[in-house]
């Protein structure tokens, strides 16, 4: 894999009143742990930015330089913080790491091809797992690890078991658990009924019938009452 170069900057101080200065003047607050004692330094948002860029969910290899010094070290970058409105970087954590020690990373998953069943089948291509944790030597770390979906039919599951990774790298995920699915095609929807079909189709004809007011009844009994009491 390709390996990054980052340039870090020793920092005095801590604290939030310190990393709003430096932010402010266009740095960012850091840490380094991993070595003897943990260090606070500072690095460039942009550099940093530009290193994850089209990487995202996998870890990367860095060579760090530290600003006046002539050594460098290796390192990755194990946490980032962001502002969740502005979206800026806030803050980064950075991980010391040896060429002869495995670590534990995240690598991203990749599908590769057309799944048969969704190119026969018209079937939904589902990505379960993004990406899956990874052990290896810091030199060994993948960019990606590529799943090969040509072969999945509807209802066919890709497992971790079928991920294949270089030597060297072991996959920490159970081997059974889900990556890549292909699901059936969702139903079509029926088509809308106009309104006025629906109504007429819902709405029940009324019947009616001509019924006399119960006073128009009884009317003529009533005259014919009065006729027989003037005889």
């Amino acid at each position: 894999m390709q390996i990054q170069e980052l340039t870090i900057k020793r920092r005095e101080g801590t604290g939030r009143q310190v990393a709003k200065r430096l932010r402010r003047a266009g740095a960012v607050p850091a840490v380094l742990y991993g070595g003897a004692k943990s260090e606070p330094v500072t690095v460039d948002p942009r550099a940093v930015l530009r290193i994850i860029h089209g990487h995202q969910g996998s870890t990367q290899l860095l060579t760090l330089k530290v600003e006046g010094e002539s050594a460098s070290r290796m390192a990755i970058i194990r946490a980032m913080q962001f502002d969740p409105v502005s979206e800026n970087l806030l803050h980064v954590d950075l991980q010391e790491v040896t060429a002869n020690r495995a670590i534990t990373v995240r690598v991203a998953v990749h599908p590769v091809g057309e799944a048969g069943g969704v190119k026969e089948q018209q079937g939904i291509l589902n990505i379960v797992m993004h990406e899956v944790e990874i052990s290896c030597l810091p030199t060994q770390i993948p960019e990606r690890i590529d799943a090969d979906v040509t072969a999945l039919m509807i209802g066919d599951v890709l497992t971790v078991a079928d991920l294949k990774v270089s030597e060297g790298v072991r996959i920490l995920n159970d081997p059974g658990q889900a990556v890549v699915t292909v699901a059936p095609p969702m139903a079509e929807e029926a088509p809308p009924v106009p309104a006025a079909e629906a109504a007429a189709v819902t709405t029940e004809p009324e019947v009616l019938t001509e019924r006399k007011p119960k006073e128009e009844e009884a009317a003529p009994v009533e005259e014919g009452k009065k006729e027989k009491a003037k005889k």
